[in-house]
């Protein structure tokens, strides 16, 4: 992972609350998550889409369906082919990133798990983000930490809704 040499861009100081400065901060950030999601991809030998559909897996759980993904819910959340699912669910499990798993009740149902070996890598690579995210929290107090989290939770949604 490489350090961020840049300083992060100015905000319009008549109003920094405003639309525009949230815009500015947001693709900052959008941009800088990406590129770090694009190192770890060209490191561990994936395409992009790999990544995110590792992603997908381990915020499963926190879907409105909830429990393991599966690859039907995959191509959906990722708007793929159930085909370029199946090519991306290849490269992940030959690159040691992800398990299939038959379920026990029904066995035509297959469920997806980020392999250990996966996890590892990306707890490695990404732990200066982690770092980084944790001095950027503690850096506020409990109760501004709560509006931000109420405001980032309200933008996912409203996200969510454009794309429906």
């Amino acid at each position: 992972m490489r350090s961020a040499d840049s300083t992060p861009p100015a905000l319009p100081s008549e109003d920094p609350i405003g639309l525009q400065s949230f815009a500015v901060l947001l693709r900052t950030m959008n941009a800088e998550l990406g590129r770090l999601s694009q190192e770890f991809a060209r490191e561990q030998g994936l395409h992009p889409t790999d990544v995110q559909a590792l992603v997908a897996v381990l915020d499963a759980e926190y879907d409105e369906d909830g429990g393991p993904m599966t690859p039907g819910r995959l191509a959906q959340r990722m708007d793929l082919t159930t085909g370029a699912v199946t090519a991306c669910l290849d490269r992940l499990e030959k690159a040691g990133h992800l398990r299939r798993v038959r379920a026990a009740d029904d066995r035509r149902v297959v469920h997806l798990h980020y392999a250990e070996s996966g996890r590892d890598a990306a707890r490695a690579y990404f732990r200066p983000l982690a770092r980084a995210t944790d001095a950027a929290r503690n850096a506020f107090s409990s109760e501004e930490l709560h509006v931000v989290v109420r405001f980032l939770a309200e933008l996912n949604g409203q996200l969510t809704r454009l794309g429906r």
